[in-house]
């Protein structure tokens, strides 16, 4: 069986799409991707449609082995020097370009350092993983042992079956940037249970300063700062989890959820980060500093198609990368390189 057999599986790598919906009502989260532009990149790059499966590196990336004839990945997200080595025992590493795709071949091993900038990354393989669907998607919602991989982060020694036994034979693909650039402040809609907080807690909102805790996951983002006042207290009749929902608990400080959220939740929930805003948002590691900005549903529903805009952009500047010329040494050697020779000897400044 063709397959990526893992040497180190990194600090958490696991397999994701764009998520696994339309269960929520059977209390089974959507999970997916943390940052959809930089999958979508990954999966551009390889020539793979949007939605295809990848592997979400978090904070440090994994070592793979190739054991297929060949195989083709491609990486985006984080700022991660992507080796490539000729064995797992091999000394010597050649570095890839960023954004760009490589062919790999039976032996080579692809190894992911750790992640700058953004701690989410993603490595993209043409034709995808040999992973069954769960409900109709490969991604992992590790709580629940479901998807992905075993329903699990990989491991050492695992085998990741791939779709293609080769590569196909063509030009390498590239994007010149992906901005992964954050907006100064994350845009929120304030509700479904804004009526829940003071005036002046959801003027704490809008003008604080919050920093991403570390004991923020793939579920939501813990963050430390000023508690928000609540005005009828903080439990109310479980509702529905929309992605981005800031829920406020007893303690006034807000929770942001994400790709792994859960389906209901009785807390209150003061705003919900608008859906151009979650990417960012998924790549805001612990220490982070984060603010927010309160806009309305017209902003929001611009926002969202100034994104998608930017994903059409992003797909359409898929360029092919031309392999070097081989050089024919002979004709180089052969060739009158120097026409003539200038001595310099004798050589005085002069004005002019």
């Amino acid at each position: 069986m063709p397959a990526l057999k893992v040497i180190s599986p990194g600090l958490m790598t696991t397999l994701q799409d764009l998520g696994r919906r339309g269960y929520q009502r059977l209390g089974i989260p959507v999970s997916g991707a943390l940052d959809e532009i930089s999958l979508r990149a990954a999966n551009l790059i390889a020539g793979n449609p949007a939605a295809i499966g990848a592997l979400e590196i978090a904070y440090q990336g994994p070592t793979l082995e190739v054991e297929a004839e060949s195989v083709r990945v491609a990486y985006a997200g984080g700022g991660a020097a992507v080796e490539v080595l000729s064995s797992a025992g091999a000394a010597e590493a050649r570095r890839l370009p960023p954004l760009q795709s490589v062919r790999l071949t039976k032996g080579q091993v692809v190894r992911i350092g750790a992640l700058s900038g953004s701690p989410i990354g993603y490595l993209a393989v043409e034709g995808g993983f040999d992973v069954p669907l769960a409900l109709g998607s490969q991604s992992t919602y590790m709580r629940g042992g479901l998807g992905g991989f075993a329903g699990r982060a990989l491991r050492s020694g695992d085998l990741l079956g791939l779709k293609r036994p080769q590569a196909d034979a063509r030009d390498e693909r590239m994007l010149a940037s992906v901005d992964l650039t954050p907006p100064k402040r994350i845009r929120v809609v304030f509700g479904p249970q804004d009526d829940y907080f003071t005036a002046k807690g959801k003027h704490t909102l809008g003008e604080s300063e919050y920093t991403v805790t570390p004991a923020s996951d793939r579920m939501g983002m813990r963050l430390d700062g000023p508690p928000l006042e609540h005005a009828k207290g903080y439990n109310i009749v479980s509702d529905g989890i929309s992605p981005g929902s800031i829920q406020v608990p007893g303690n006034g400080v807000p929770i942001v959820l994400l790709a792994d959220r859960q389906t209901t939740g009785g807390y209150p929930k003061i705003a919900t980060v608008i859906s151009a805003d979650m990417p960012a948002l998924g790549r805001l590691a612990p220490g982070a500093k984060v603010a927010f900005e309160a806009v309305d549903i017209a902003a929001a529903e611009a926002a969202h198609r100034q994104f998608r805009d930017g994903l059409e952009r992003m797909a359409k500047s898929v360029a092919s990368v031309r392999p070097a010329a081989a050089v024919d040494e002979s004709k180089l050697l052969g060739s009158n390189l120097v026409s003539g020779v200038v001595s310099a000897w004798n050589w005085q400044e002069v004005d002019v």
